[in-house]
């Protein structure tokens, strides 16, 4: 009996060391692909940049919502009515919403406010020039004041032609009569297909 119990002591004890190893070997495992992720990992300006991506597709993806709706309901004037009552309004709601500062600048500005500075407007030329010339020029960040800018360009698509394509071309005359009275210093305008018409500027914190 003794003999029996001596056995099966052995017996339980090699179980519980070969499930101890068996924990390990599965814990080192983990580890190992813990390891291998962390690794993988995009860097801190990667990080930025997606998120500042990702925070100006959602602004761009509010304020198309919204023109579609303006075209839909009054045409093309409408978008022009909306962009001169709404869209920085909607931009800065986005702004509180995603916690973060966001605008969009252009060196052809239509509305005054949204007119890019010295430092914007070289970043424009940059894109533009590397678009004329059939290079890529990616969206970039970089650090001001503590905050994390990013850049990122805003490029001209098939709704945008009836707003900011060719007078008596593209616009229609109803369209640039409104286009005229609402922006008597108007600039946006001449634009294909493809073009860049602006940035998106996206400040956000540092973490």
């Amino acid at each position: 009996m003794k003999f029996i119990l001596v056995i099966v002591a052995v017996i339980i004890s090699g179980i519980m060391v070969l499930y101890s190893c068996t924990e390990n070997q599965v814990n080192n495992q983990k580890n190992n692909d813990t390891e291998k992720r962390a690794s993988t990992l995009p860097s801190t300006e990667t990080n930025y940049l997606e998120t500042g991506k990702e925070l100006s597709m959602r602004t761009k993806s509010s304020l198309a919502k919204y023109l579609v709706t303006a075209i839909s309901e009054r045409g093309a004037e409408g978008a022009v009515e909306f962009c001169n009552t709404k869209a920085i309004p909607v931009t800065d709601s986005m702004s509180l919403e995603l916690d973060a500062k966001i605008k969009r600048v252009s060196d052809q500005p239509r509305n005054p406010a949204n007119l890019a500075n010295e430092a914007e407007f070289s970043y424009i030329k940059k894109w533009k020039d590397a678009h004329a010339s059939g290079e890529e020029q990616p969206p970039f960040v970089t650090e001001s004041n503590g905050k994390m800018v990013g850049y990122y360009p805003i490029i001209t698509n098939q709704m945008c032609m009836q707003c900011h394509g060719k007078p008596d071309k593209e616009i229609n005359m109803a369209t640039l009569k409104k286009i005229k009275k609402l922006y008597p210093t108007d600039k946006a305008v001449g634009y294909a297909e493809n073009e860049i018409r602006g940035i998106f500027v996206i400040e956000m914190n540092k973490q």
